[in-house]
């Protein structure tokens, strides 16, 4: 097993949530993804603190919580308490990133930032070496199901060439139209961790789809 695989919850079903993470826990995936939209940063509304904290409860790997949401810092201490271990802001809904990321990394958790589609990988530069994550968005964040977009290949090389200058020690993660298909594409362009959701969760076998996809 190579690539991290974190399955976004997003695309579980919530009519028996309790099932789809006990695969997980027994699977080959290496965090649970949680995408927390507040329908005003996205056109869209997930789930929020009462959903993660049921998850949390029955989850035995660690949580990588994206939020895709305006004002991230009044929960970052919420989401401490629930221990999440990777807390992930976007750049484009934070005006003081670098006190965003201080406040994670005092919370105990690991920080990571994203990025929309359109947003310059190059606005990364100066926080690579504050960070442990870089999040890639390869759609536009607020809906599964959507095609991946092309380009965020290149944005990834050129990501990877940044980390490698800087010696951070950074992970790449990318979410958005991952499937068996492009995993190992996307590794060989540097990618670490893969956000899958309705490639996992709409399979046959999702066990079988993550042990596919974790070790391609």
């Amino acid at each position: 097993m190579k690539n991290i695989i974190a399955p976004s919850l997003l695309s579980a079903n919530f009519g028996n949530l309790e099932k789809d993470i006990e695969m997980l826990n027994a699977s080959q995936c290496a965090w649970f993804h949680l995408d927390v939209m507040d329908g005003v940063f996205v056109p869209n509304i997930s789930f929020g603190i009462p959903v993660v904290k049921d998850i949390a409860r029955l989850a035995k790997k660690p949580l990588d919580a994206h939020l895709m949401i305006v004002n991230p810092d009044n929960f970052i201490g919420r989401f401490a308490d629930l221990g999440v271990e990777y807390l992930t802001v976007h750049l484009e809904a934070c005006t003081h990133l670098e006190r965003t990321i201080s406040a994670i990394h005092a919370a105990g958790m690991k920080a990571g930032v994203a990025i929309n589609p359109h947003t310059n990988v190059l606005l990364l530069e100066d926080v690579l070496c504050e960070i442990d994550l870089a999040l890639v968005m390869s759609v536009n964040p607020g809906f599964g199901g959507q095609k991946f977009i092309p380009r965020s290949v290149d944005k990834v090389r050129q990501l990877r060439q940044m980390i490698d200058r800087s010696g951070s020690e950074c992970l790449i993660e990318i979410d958005g139209g991952i499937n068996k298909d492009n995993v190992a594409m996307l590794a060989s362009a540097g990618v670490d961790a893969f956000v899958a959701g309705s490639s996992v969760f709409g399979s046959e076998n999702p066990a079988e789809t993550i042990a596919f996809m974790a070790n391609a």
